[in-house]
């Protein structure tokens, strides 16, 4: 059981005891006579309520609310007095106080009250998160596992999302695994504590041990006030740590600290913190090579690949695409208020064909494409048809061209084979083969790039 840390500001000896008596089972407990050691107090842990009683405060109460709501703003703090005035209790809400308690109180209603304030608290981040993904509902049952493959990843992460250990996610960009990330704490026991999501590939060194780690005020240009980093808001609950490895190698060693220890220190501090926060990482990188050349560190490599999952791309699992396909059509014609489509058969033959290499995030943006661009109540092909970032505009009618060079063979599922086809039959000249496929050489060229497509003719075999 996870034991939060409350800090008690009172001076009164009778109500520290009922304090105790309510609260010791349930939390870790500091108790401190007045505010003129809350500042050091507050630097060496992070407390996830603070009540203070007004009569053990001696200076101006409002300007202490407005100075712990900048300092500790991920901190609930319950006020409590032995004088209840309206405009007492609405200014102490207004600077930042989560409750106001009038004494005498009974146990229950301090439990109930420090409660409230711990989990209103512990869903910030969670609601925060819900806002940015509010069409997913994070239900293992409702992922689309149609392919064996996929069926026995899910299997797998409903295991891991019973334990604590360390979770790996490996698997290439777009295949989902920040939501299943997701997924692993919303059916873990850690879900109603936040789950914190870290790009790692994102934000730039400096700043992101900052954002890991927090800092003090003053510790670097900028620093204007102190910051809880993500290790701290995460406490209790799940850090999601994507593309880990972009991370630096003094980053490296600092987060092996964390796991290790549970424990760090701010940047520009001294002071401990400790951290109980389950920790997923992702990556779309060989870990192991990075490890073989020297980029990253073999200790955390071992440390963070207690559980390990590799998530399959889109073309390894087809069966799930058909199904995949109508699910996000259904969303995006909801989200941009749009009324219901259906593909067109030309479209869904397209679809299950193509190899996907973007993987659901790629089938995502065409899908949403086509709904802001299709009119009508069917998605056709117009509407559909992606666009390479390179081909730019010429892209959509030298696909068509291509693939009605070809009518009987798909365009997407072969392309590759028709371009080797193409420069077979003109000798390998890159500009004839252009000129055949009704394409522009750039357009070959960044194809033949692409798919990886070399000739002992070619001068430079590498990256042609």
């Amino acid at each position: 059981m996870i034991m939060h840390n409350i800090l008690i500001i009172e001076t009164d000896t009778e109500w520290k005891k009922h304090l105790k008596h309510a609260l010791e089972t349930l939390y870790s407990l500091c108790f401190l006579e007045n505010e003129r050691s809350l500042a050091q107090e507050i630097e060496t842990r992070h407390y996830k309520a603070i009540i203070f009683d007004l009569e053990s405060i001696s200076n101006d109460v409002m300007d202490l609310l407005r100075w712990l709501t900048s300092m500790v703003p991920y901190t609930s703090v319950i006020v409590t007095s032995q004088h209840e005035h309206t405009d007492l209790v609405v200014q102490s809400i207004k600077y930042g106080a989560f409750d106001f308690v009038t004494k005498p109180f009974s146990t229950a209603k301090i439990r109930h009250r420090v409660k409230q304030a711990i989990e209103t608290l512990s869903l910030k981040d969670e609601i925060a998160y819900l806002r940015r993904e509010q069409d997913i509902v994070y239900n293992f049952d409702g992922i689309i596992s149609e392919s064996l493959v996929m069926s026995q990843v899910i299997k797998r992460l409903k295991k891991f999302s019973q334990v604590d250990s360390t979770i790996l996610m490996t698997g290439e960009t777009g295949t989902g695994k920040s939501f299943l990330a997701g997924s692993i704490h919303f059916n873990s026991q850690r879900q109603k504590k936040p789950f914190i999501h870290v790009n790692c590939a994102n934000i730039s060194e400096t700043l992101l041990e900052s954002e890991l780690f927090g800092h003090e005020k003053g510790a670097f240009t900028g620093a204007h006030k102190q910051r809880v980093g993500r290790f701290e808001q995460a406490h209790g609950g799940t850090l999601f740590l994507d593309e880990i490895g972009e991370l630096s190698l003094p980053l490296q060693a600092k987060l092996l600290r964390v796991l290790e220890e549970k424990s760090f220190e701010r940047v520009g501090g001294n002071k401990t913190i400790y951290s109980d926060a389950r920790i997923i990482a992702a990556t779309n990188r060989h870990l192991e090579r990075l490890v073989a050349d020297g980029n990253f560190r073999s200790d955390l490599y071992y440390r963070i690949n207690i559980l390990n999952i590799n998530l399959p791309p889109l073309r390894k699992r087809k069966e799930c695409i058909p199904l995949l396909s109508q699910k996000l059509l259904e969303k995006y014609c909801r989200i941009l208020k749009k009324k219901e489509k259906r593909f067109s058969k030309r479209v869904l033959d397209w679809i299950q064909a193509y190899e996907w290499p973007g993987n659901i995030r790629e089938l995502a943006n065409g899908i949403e494409r086509a709904v802001i661009l299709e009119d009508s109540d069917v998605i056709t092909w117009d509407s559909f048809a992606l666009l390479n970032s390179m081909d730019s505009q010429e892209s959509k009618s030298e696909q068509q061209e291509l693939s009605s060079l070809y009518p009987s063979e798909s365009l997407s599922l072969n392309e590759r084979d028709l371009i080797s086809k193409a420069l077979q039959e003109t000798n390998w000249v890159q500009k004839d083969a252009a000129e055949k496929l009704g394409i522009s050489a750039r357009s070959l060229n960044y194809k033949i790039k692409k798919y990886q497509i070399t000739h002992s003719r070619w001068r430079k075999n590498k990256g042609n």
